[in-house]
């Protein structure tokens, strides 16, 4: 009874846009929390909160906020050519332009421990290295988004 009235009030409309775009990224990040524990052995619980890494959460949420515009706007519709422009920026700047800040924080990080003897606390601590994504980690990201968006659609929602 509460799933309907839950599948009703969310159903073809914003809100099963944004719930979609939302969901799609938190359990992005939930994947990337168990691939980075089986990776590396070990639990870290900062990954929910971190950007980077596989796969592109950013990705995930926008293209299954696309998606779902797609599905019940259309593909044609001016609606998805927006969201669909609005991801693409999204997924741009990620493999873009934060990989290159991830990039040079590293080699600031780099030059910082060689100029202060290993001693990074004394300018104020280590930059943040991981703040993008590999080409790779946005396809994977991305995709993951369209399918999530698409069963969303078609399971919790019809």
């Amino acid at each position: 009874m509460y799933f309907e009235a839950f599948k009703h009030l969310i159903a073809n409309n914003g809100y099963e846009v944004l719930c979609a775009g939302l969901l799609a990224a938190f359990t992005g990040q939930i994947i990337k929390f168990i691939l980075f524990t089986i990776q590396t052995k070990r639990i870290n619980f900062k990954i929910f909160t971190t950007t980077g890494g596989m796969p592109s959460t950013h990705s995930a949420g926008v293209m299954g906020l696309s998606t779902i515009v797609g599905l019940l706007e259309g593909f044609d519709s001016i609606a998805f050519a927006i969201a669909l422009g609005f991801s693409m920026v999204i997924m741009y700047d990620a493999a873009g332009l934060r990989r290159a800040a991830g990039k040079t924080a590293a080699c600031l990080n780099k030059m910082m421990e060689d100029f202060y003897n290993n001693d990074l606390h004394a300018v104020g601590g280590k930059l943040k290295e991981l703040l993008g994504h590999t080409p790779l980690e946005v396809f994977v990201g991305a995709t993951y988004g369209v399918v999530f968006a698409y069963f969303f659609h078609l399971f919790v929602i019809s």
